[in-house]
């Protein structure tokens, strides 16, 4: 069985993408996935090449056929988004893509052309095959365009016989989110002990759970504020989410960053890195990945 391991964050910048690269660092027999196609950087530390390169095909834009328009008015009276000019041509920046025009033009005047939102890809990394995306500059569709990129990754998964799934989730919880964790395995949420992560945090907890995905806590920072890293745990208890992660605060993470590599590439026998090993090992001693190997790095981190 493949399992599928999500790592979100309630908000930007918590470092979910320095963990998920240590975490493909440690996993065995996996394959990676970049989720967050609005702003995707899991590439930044994986220097992925790229083998294959699609288009991806998103909204569509309604344009009318000047020689089949009657200029009877019926679009300007129906699109709510004045993007159609008095002279019937339509904006194509001021266009929802909504079609209602198209479907209630008497004459059938107007054409509805799906456009190329962004770009897909497959690669390889020094950790396995990587799926990712890019979405255009100001393009629609990112929800679309995220469970695209989770379903070659798991094609691509069983293709190549992996048993798990490491996906870096775009943060926040709005479509996109909710399109990266529908049949997950697993989330691990990062957070940070502030007051804004513990909300955060809360709302993502609220979102696995109506989705019925068991979501795990890893505190990033944690001994920068102790007590808000307490409140955070006792939270995390109250909604019977496992504890699975405590990473102190290191500058290798943006040494590592830096260096387009993962703390554990980075500086093997540092505080994070153990953290992180720590984290690891708990996340897949878990119930729902307790099945999954793990690399061998004793060797390495003392």
């Amino acid at each position: 069985m493949i399992r599928e391991l999500v790592i979100v964050s309630g908000k930007g910048g918590t470092g979910k993408t320095s963990v998920t690269a240590s975490f493909a660092a440690l996993a065995e027999n996996g394959v990676l996935c970049d989720a967050d196609v609005d702003a995707a950087d899991l590439h930044l530390l994986m220097a992925p090449v790229v083998r294959e390169r699609n288009a991806f095909m998103g909204g569509s834009i309604a344009a009318i056929r000047q020689d089949d328009c009657v200029e009877c008015g019926r679009c300007l009276e129906l699109c709510k988004f004045n993007a159609i000019s008095e002279d019937f041509v339509i904006d194509p920046l001021s266009c929802e893509g909504c079609g209602v025009c198209v479907d209630l033009c008497p004459e059938t005047a107007i054409d509805f052309t799906v456009q190329q939102c962004g770009e897909w890809y497959k690669s390889d990394t020094r950790f396995g095959p990587m799926v990712h995306a890019r979405l255009g500059i100001a393009e629609e569709n990112s929800g679309k365009l995220v469970s695209l990129v989770r379903q070659e990754t798991r094609k691509l998964a069983e293709a190549k016989g992996c048993g798990i799934i490491l996906t870096d989730g775009p943060p926040g919880i709005g479509c996109p989110v909710i399109a990266s964790i529908g049949g997950a395995t697993a989330l691990v949420i990062i957070v940070e002990p502030t007051v804004s992560g513990l909300h955060d945090m809360q709302r993502v907890a609220e979102l696995a759970a109506h989705f019925k995905v068991p979501g795990l806590v890893c505190v990033n920072k944690y001994d920068l504020n102790s007590d808000m890293t307490r409140e955070i745990e006792e939270y995390a208890a109250k909604r019977n989410m496992q504890l699975v992660g405590r990473i102190p605060f290191d500058p290798v993470f943006t040494e590592a960053m830096i260096q387009g590599k993962s703390v554990l590439e980075q500086a093997p026998e540092s505080e994070a890195a153990i953290a992180l090993l720590d984290t690891w090992r708990k996340i897949m001693s878990s119930p729902s990945m307790n099945t999954m190997g793990i690399k061998d790095f004793s060797a390495v981190i003392q």
